[in-house]
């Protein structure tokens, strides 16, 4: 979730209907490295002009907004390509626009002319003063004010960071080790799911890193043995290559600091987000902390207890593995709540799903998802224009990419690849992509949908003025909020009883299956906010200090969990994140937890609930960045946000069903 530039306005495909739809080019690689060029050379003679303009009546800001939204019509498609096409030639062409346009933007912020224009900007409104100050903000982080050689010097780490997160990424993405399992190693794996690999009774099966093979292995295996071979391999995915490259990264980042004066990468991140300062995050991670470590304690012990009694053997000589989370969870969900993941398939059919996703987001935010044939990089992608139901206006467009295959991006995530303008007439586009199984979705997928859906939708429901503060532009520790909140449409009554309407055929969630299904959602969640804790520390020990080498800091830190650390793995390789823009920002995903939690409050008894939809797509997602996103949760709010409901969850104590 990664704002980026775009293409020149002439490669975007144009269909006009009512409204003007506006849709992403389907580009080779050839016509990427020229649409590329033409856009970078057409930014940065904009930029020429408004940098040595002595008009001291041009509306500088909309001169800016034009620009940005020029660039982005080219790099926003090519950023979303680089990522899913198919072909490896124009990923790689993408990538490299990616890196020139790192290079662009360097050299927009670090412009002392343009600085000067932007700093003499006589603000309109409050939004005018609130993109002036973010503006003036990137030219401070770009080291604008810094002297001519360590300005050089600053431009070569942002080049070179970017790079290296990329070649980060592509590491995995394109890891095709495959691993065989045969045998015992079989055992207690679901009929379904050995069925849709190909497996006949007693063959052989051959299985990759993509969540739909890895996540159902690691909770049905019974073998231990077969357990730990996958998950040390899984958390190798990222090879001694990405171990070398985040130290690399690391140390850069830190020496970019230090240009800017400051002692630490922390230091400079956390200045421009909600949570302000290393000293705020440390005691926000010490509270968060303490809560975990009780929660994780009871749920490990519970877990170990299953072990001893499967095994059989004395309690002081077994000990719960990394490798044995998912599968003893699963098992005690299914002892204590009978819910059993795998069959939750049937009752999640994945196109199912989607449209149920859309239709509740319809009746929510007042709006209509009309499917429309447009050109698109592989056959599963769909594409849907957006329209407010009570005007019939076009407000955007989104593309789903909902299934796995070789070279696409192995998480989920939704790309803004075209932000809004109100004062350009802008209609932004969102790209939602996924890595499902195309047969059904366990209970936690089927979350993640509706989490990532938010995140799409807050992205084609901005309003904002300025490209600069459209959709997802919002502090990096509240970006997630809105799709946090948005998880809870997944598992509430009121809405699983909208998904018979899009189910044909499917089995029925009873009230009682609903309860269970809460219950076994918060079985164990002491163990998995542990985790989450435990990786927003390790994120923030590696950027918060002096740079130490990724491995030997994991390896402390796990040692020091109920777990240890688990031999021959090297899950820094694997964890892109860190890589990437979530750098000493993972606390991030807690911390905007906090706040979604909290803003379901304003919902009432029922989330279904389209007059509060209404007032926060108007408070909040129509606005992005252009008020700070603490003043957004207070006006929606009506007070000052609270941890208490968070903290509630945490332990495994706050209901979805029951109110």
């Amino acid at each position: 979730m990664i704002r980026r530039g775009t293409i020149a306005a002439g490669l975007l495909a144009i269909c006009t209907t009512a409204q003007a739809r506006v849709t992403l080019p389907m580009l080779d690689a050839g016509q990427i490295n020229a649409s590329c060029e033409q856009a970078l050379t057409l930014g940065k003679a904009r930029a020429a002009g408004l940098a040595m303009s002595a008009d001291t009546e041009r509306n500088v800001l909309l001169d800016w907004d034009r620009m940005m939204a020029a660039v982005e019509n080219a790099v926003g498609p090519i950023y979303i390509l680089a990522y899913v096409h198919p072909d490896k030639a124009v990923r790689d062409a993408g990538e490299a626009c990616i890196v020139a346009y790192t290079q662009f933007e360097t050299g927009l912020y670090q412009d002392e002319a343009l600085y000067q224009r932007i700093r003499a900007v006589e603000p309109a409104d409050a939004i005018d003063a609130k993109l002036k100050q973010d503006l003036l903000n990137a030219f401070a982080d770009a080291g604008v004010s810094l002297p001519p050689a360590q300005r050089q010097r600053a431009a070569e780490i942002l080049t070179e960071v970017q790079s290296l997160s990329q070649q980060f990424a592509r590491n995995i993405r394109e890891n095709d080790e495959t691993l065989s399992f045969s045998g015992d190693e079989l055992a207690d794996l679901p009929a379904s799911y050995l069925e849709q690999r190909g497996v006949e009774p007693g063959g052989t099966l051959t299985v990759g890193f993509d969540s739909p093979d890895y996540a159902p292995f690691m909770r049905s295996a019974s073998d231990e043995a077969a357990r730990r071979r996958y998950y040390t391999a899984f958390n190798r995915r990222g090879g001694d290559a990405n171990l070398e490259i985040l130290d690399r990264i690391v140390a850069l980042r830190h020496e970019y600091a230090v240009l800017h004066g400051l002692d630490s990468y922390s230091d400079f991140v956390l200045q421009r987000r909600m949570v302000d300062s290393v000293d705020k995050l440390d005691a926000f991670l010490t509270e968060v902390g303490a809560v975990t470590r009780e929660a994780e304690a009871a749920d490990v012990e519970r877990l170990r207890a299953m072990k001893v009694a499967a095994l059989g053997q004395p309690q002081e000589s077994v000990t719960l593995q990394q490798w044995d989370r998912s599968y003893y969870i699963e098992q005690y969900r299914q002892q204590t709540a009978q819910i059993d993941q795998e069959a939750l398939r049937a009752y999640f059919p994945s196109l199912a799903v989607r449209d149920w996703i859309l239709g509740v987001t319809e009746t929510q935010y007042g709006l209509r998802f009309v499917p429309v044939d447009v050109p698109v990089w592989h056959e599963d992608v769909v594409y849907y224009d957006v329209v407010d139901a009570r005007s019939g206006e076009l407000l955007s467009g989104i593309y789903l990419d909902l299934f796995p295959r070789p070279g696409k991006y192995k998480h989920a995530a939704a790309f803004p690849v075209r932000g809004a303008s109100r004062a350009q007439g802008r209609t932004p586009i969102s790209v939602l992509v996924t890595n499902f199984d195309r047969n059904g979705l366990t209970q936690s997928e089927v979350e993640t949908f509706f989490h990532e859906f938010g995140h799409g939708v807050h992205g084609v429901l901005s309003r904002s003025r300025y490209v600069s503060q459209a959709g997802t532009s919002v502090e990096r520790d509240f970006v997630e909020a809105p799709s946090q909140m948005f998880e809870e449409w997944a598992r509430r009554p009121e809405s699983l009883a909208l998904l018979q309407q899009y189910c044909d055929g499917c089995p029925r969630l009873d009230a009682d299956q609903i309860e269970r299904l809460d219950v076994a959602r918060r079985l164990a969640s002491g163990m998995r906010y542990a985790r989450q804790h435990l990786y927003a520390g390790f994120d923030f020990a590696l950027y918060r200090g002096e740079p130490q080498p990724a491995m030997t800091l994991w390896k402390r830190m796990t040692a020091e969990t109920p777990y240890g650390y688990a031999p021959e793995t090297q899950f820094p390789g694997a964890f892109s994140h860190i890589a990437g823009s979530y750098a000493s920002g993972y606390y991030g995903y807690m911390w905007s937890e906090a706040i979604a939690l909290d803003m379901l409050s304003a919902f009432g008894a029922s989330v279904i609930n389209p007059q509060v939809g209404q007032r926060f797509r108007t408070l909040v997602l129509s606005r992005g960045s252009e008020r700070p996103a603490e003043a957004m949760v207070e006006a929606f709010l009506g007070r000052k946000p609270s941890n208490a409901a968070f903290f509630e969850e945490v332990r495994g104590q706050r209901s979805s069903v029951t109110r």
